[in-house]
């Protein structure tokens, strides 16, 4: 028995732990087995959360995105205002809380069992930076979203309150049946329960490998459309790990595609419970992205490994195909250990869904997965393919449990849903969570991100259904792979099927970044001069779509009417030049006046936008050069009303030279 296994045993076993506490959840947490039964006593997952509250139906701004400050009601208590983001009865326990941006000196305050006092206050951010009561990896800032992990039970009831708002956030709660013992969270008992914090945070950030009875070899050659299968010990038991490492024979192969070519499939007690692509099983989406998480890992050479604990009562069978056209080597086993059969114990399902082209227009609803009968939903892995650098995921999901008419888990964006924030492209991995790849710039290319479950799991008694909104800023094609993770009842049942035409699509590559014909880009031209103390910096405009020139422009922060930017462009030649301007418009930006080598070309440009959208081409006229070179001067003449703060912002994108 592992430590860890052990140390979740003795909790429940002891006078202590006969109410649900810290210290069982905490157990919990890190129990794999925990996730293959369904839970006892039963609970419901369920999210509050800042989305839209325009989206009352399919046929009401279904698509809203206004998720920001929203919350329950806005309080009065002491002569300060608490903006309320969860209220809701017991028993219970909140599991995850998530923020893109809790405000500075901003406290929650955790009010239980209907006191009128809080019996927490601590401050937002240092709750979620791993600064305050816990550090990572149950809470820590990961691009940009700031995640707690930490369980907060209570015993009858709890609202949670910020003394600030203008923030996003969702808060993911668990509710068992009225009557459940749980002993109430307090400060003390976080203190009393260091050295099991300590123990979690230990195993979560370097999972201990399961204990199993049998390793059964997969080391071999796999030719085109070539299987092999391995038939599992019969009797109860439990496939506790999977660690394989396949590469294609040819060294110039595409190993993305390789990796999307070969499936992984299962069996237990005779119910298929496996089809998935074998890089998306593993959650590595498009080819070998180094990461780990509670459940997987994927390293460096290609070796992927994953921990779920996969139950069977009488027979199971495990099978390694190669779909591909090119033969591939298989390194690795299968970990099988004992496991005890009971009424609650359930199948492991991993599903995969790919479609491309998805167009994002209109904004529609696309399905992971919808699944009938009683289980627990427990993780899934996205691998998106944009082929532009606006943002993709601006999407909220939408979990729909037990026939629900309006889902409990309403969410307010993609990245949103998968702990981070701002479309941030910086890679990052952690136990529940990972952005194991983006391609970028910004985030075009290959992105793929996941989301995987212990305490915050959903279970279902009768049904399923997980929606992720396709909201993207640009009109385009992308293209979706979403593998889910669930636990199932026998007799339960999806609504996916295996794609083998998906597993066998070639990859899609991006296009070539956009380039202006003939454009001398700004950002890399010499500055002539500038008004005093004036600041300038290269700019990327990927989030802002394609229309920019090199996908950056020069950012010029001016600071009042009167600043100025002069840049100094080489003459191609001798004889004069047409002059073609590019530049930007944002909410912050002024009036513009542009003249080269001292003559007027425009008085007045307002480059106030309520978005950020390229200019287009601007004329300046026909100029001769003067000592080989051209010299334009970019000056803030005036401001527009609605432009922000000081309105003397610009871009300038780039400029383009041609003969009359």
């Amino acid at each position: 028995m592992s430590l860890f296994r052990a140390v979740a045993l003795i909790a429940l076993l002891s006078p202590a732990a006969q109410a649900l506490n810290l210290a069982s959840l905490l157990s919990e947490m890190v129990d794999r087995d925990a996730l293959a039964r369904l839970p006892e006593p039963a609970y419901t997952c369920r999210q509050f959360s800042s989305y839209d509250r325009a989206a009352k139906d399919p046929e009401h701004d279904w698509f809203a995105n206004g998720d920001v400050n929203q919350y329950l009601r806005v309080e009065e208590r002491d002569g300060r205002k608490e903006w309320v983001m969860m209220d809701a009865a017991g028993p219970g326990a909140i599991v995850r809380l998530w923020s893109a941006n809790p405000p500075g000196d901003c406290r929650l305050r955790f009010y239980f069992d209907e006191q009128t006092e809080p019996g927490w206050t601590v401050d937002f951010q240092a709750l979620t930076n791993g600064k305050g009561p816990v550090a990572a990896p149950l809470s820590a800032v990961r691009s940009r979203g700031w995640n707690c992990y930490l369980p907060v039970p209570y015993a009858k009831h709890c609202k949670v309150t910020a003394d600030k708002p203008g923030f996003y956030y969702q808060v993911n709660y668990r509710t068992w049946p009225a009557g459940t013992a749980v002993e109430t969270f307090t400060p003390a008992a976080l203190d009393a329960a260091k050295a099991q914090v300590d123990r979690v945070q230990a195993a979560l950030a370097n999972p201990p490998a399961p204990t199993v009875a049998r390793k059964l070899p997969l080391d071999g050659t796999l030719a085109a459309k070539q299987s092999r299968t391995v038939n599992l010990p019969a009797g109860t038991n439990a496939v506790r790990q999977i660690t394989l490492n396949v590469a294609p024979v040819k060294a110039d192969a595409d190993l993305a595609q390789v990796l999307r070519s070969v499936v992984v499939r299962a069996e237990f007690d005779g119910e298929a419970c496996i089809w998935v692509p074998l890089s998306d099983f593993f959650g590595s989406g498009v080819g070998v992205n180094a990461y780990q998480d509670w459940y997987c890992d994927v390293a460096q050479d290609g070796t992927m490994t994953c921990r779920w604990v996969m139950p069977y009562q009488k027979a199971g069978r495990l099978t390694i195909e190669n779909l591909g056209a090119l033969p591939v080597t298989v390194k690795g086993s299968v970990g099988v250990g004992p496991f005890t059969w009971d009424a609650r114990s359930m199948h492991f399902r991993s599903e995969w869904r790919w479609q491309n082209p998805l167009p994002t227009r209109p904004y529609s609803d696309w399905n992971y997965v919808t699944v009938t009968g009683q289980g627990v939903y427990v993780g899934d892995a996205l691998a998106v393919f944009n082929p532009v650098t606006a943002w993709w995921g601006e999407g909220d999901e939408k979990v729909y449990v037990d026939g629900e008419a309006f889902p409990s888990h309403f969410g307010t964006g993609s990245e949103d849903y998968y702990g981070y924030a701002w479309c941030d492209p910086t890679p990052f991995t952690a136990p529940f969570h990972a952005q194991p790849r983006c391609d970028g710039p910004a985030n075009r290319g290959n992105t793929t991100v996941t989301r995987v479950r212990s305490l915050d799991a959903i279970p279902f008694s009768k049904s399923l259904r997980f929606d992720m909104e396709c909201w993207h800023w640009a009109d385009c094609k992308v293209a979706y792979a979403a593998t889910t993770y669930w636990y199932g009842r026998p007799g339960a049942k999806s609504n996916r099927v295996p794609q083998p035409d998906g597993a066998l699509a070639a990859l899609p590559a991006a296009p070539p970044p956009f380039k202006l014909a003939g454009a001398v880009e700004a950002e890399k031209m010499k500055i002539a001069s500038r008004s005093d103390g004036l600041e300038s910096e290269v700019q990327g405009t990927e989030g802002y779509g394609e229309q920019w020139s090199g996908g950056h422009h020069l950012w010029v922060r001016g600071r009042k009417v009167g600043d100025f930017v002069e840049l100094e462009l080489p003459a191609d030649g001798a004889g004069a030049r047409q002059i073609t301007y590019y530049g930007t418009k944002s909410w912050d930006y002024g009036v513009l006046k542009i003249t080269v080598n001292g003559q007027k070309a425009i008085d007045s440009l307002d480059t106030w936008a309520e978005q950020v959208t390229p200019t287009g081409a601007l004329p300046l006229g026909t100029f001769e050069p003067v000592d080989g070179r051209f010299v334009v001067r970019v000056e803030v003449v005036g401001k527009n009303d609605k432009s922000k703060g000081t309105g003397s912002f610009f871009g300038i994108d780039a400029l383009t030279l041609n003969k009359p």
